[in-house]
């Protein structure tokens, strides 16, 4: 049900409101037999290209123009329509509708590896706890039940109240707001910037493919990251008061790359997984790259080049030794929409923005 739901960053993409309609819209499409689904006759073909190369990157799906992949983007950009929804308002849902996660592989390869899981095999259903669409949708309908009323629709904006004296006071918050805003566009925070430039940082888009506790350290993790390179990195991450290892296990993060490794209380450890807290440090969350962001990618910023020499990021050594990052930490923030930021930048991929669960705190 909804309250006993743990994970929070779902949990604050429900309450926004877009999550119930669009998920009652996918089970009526599947009550009514219109919800795209994998076909029987070609259960790969969202595991390779038209050209029938095998495609490796989890976030891409194949397929050619009339194969189910096809299908499916073609009807969830209908539903975009219908729903007046669209980016992360439509695809945070769906995936969450679907799958039950965040984030992860892309959806359509996860559904056929659920179709094929649902034929006669040497696995086990049971130890994988294997569970049908059809029961998928049945606990999708019964979890919709359990949410509140004030989370069923997308939050909007109150109506302008009518009346000369309203009217008036609308046309004065309205020239305020201008001039607010004129003035906040005249006060770029890069004019008066004069530290290390956020080029010296090697962020780069992972996936955390193992995850255990230290065995000497009470809040350390120990985690295995896949960010592109031949061999996973290991990190050590203070998360343990935080989160559970089954929320990171499988989550896109990303991963300062550039920090010299060291030894954790014997483990060693090779990088940062960047996290947002708020202002006392009480509630800490992942930062997450867009499901669509590739592995390996480097993050980069707006208004600043990440091309050629001037863009190559600072070495291990030079990092430490100029305490380059530090420097750069008090400019790391999160908007009041969640969004990783310098500068007032955001925190890109080739993807789309960076977000997080955490409003006006800090990155790290």
């Amino acid at each position: 049900t909804f309250d006993e739901l743990n994970d929070g960053e779902a949990k604050t993409m429900i309450m926004q409101g877009n999550f119930f309609p669009v998920a009652s819209k996918l089970i009526q499409q599947f009550e009514d037999k219109e919800l795209p689904l994998p076909d029987p006759e070609d259960k790969l073909a969202s595991f390779v290209d038209s050209n029938k190369k095998a495609i490796t990157e989890d976030n891409e799906s194949g397929g050619t123009a009339y194969s189910f992949p096809a299908a499916y983007k073609a009807h969830m950009k209908q539903l975009s329509k219908d729903l007046g929804v669209k980016g992360k308002c439509l695809f945070h849902p769906l995936r969450l509708a679907l799958t039950g996660e965040m984030s992860g592989q892309d959806v359509t390869k996860q559904l056929a590896l659920l179709s094929m899981a649902s034929d006669d095999t040497v696995i086990s259903q049971e130890k994988v706890e294997y569970v049908s669409i059809d029961d998928r949708i049945q606990r999708l309908k019964t979890f919709c039940e359990s949410i509140p009323e004030e989370y069923r629709a997308a939050k909007k904006a109150e109506a302008n109240k009518t009346g000369t004296k309203e009217k008036e006071a609308s046309v004065s918050a309205v020239e305020k707001t201008v001039v607010s805003a004129v003035v906040a566009a005249a006060v770029d925070p890069l004019d008066n910037y004069e530290g290390p430039s956020i080029t010296t940082l090697d962020i780069r888009v992972g996936r955390i493919t193992k995850v255990w506790e230290h065995p000497e350290a009470d809040k350390l993790y120990c985690e295995e990251i896949d960010i592109g390179e031949d061999e996973p990195r290991q990190i050590a991450s203070g998360l343990r008061p935080f989160m559970s290892a089954e929320d990171m296990e499988g989550r896109l993060v990303l991963v300062l790359s550039n920090l010299k490794a060291r030894k954790m209380l014997g483990f060693p450890s090779h990088g940062m997984v960047l996290c947002a807290s708020n202002a006392d440090h009480t509630e800490v969350k992942l930062v997450s790259p867009p499901v669509e962001a590739k592995i390996g990618e480097r993050v980069t910023v707006p208004d600043f080049d990440f091309e050629g020499e001037a863009g190559l990021p600072a070495k291990p050594n030079q990092l430490g030794k100029k305490k380059i990052f530090e420097k750069l930490a008090p400019f790391l923030v999160t908007s009041k929409y969640g969004v990783p930021e310098f500068l007032g930048r955001p925190l890109m991929t080739s993807a789309g923005v960076c977000t997080s669960p955490i409003s006006e705190g800090n990155v790290a």
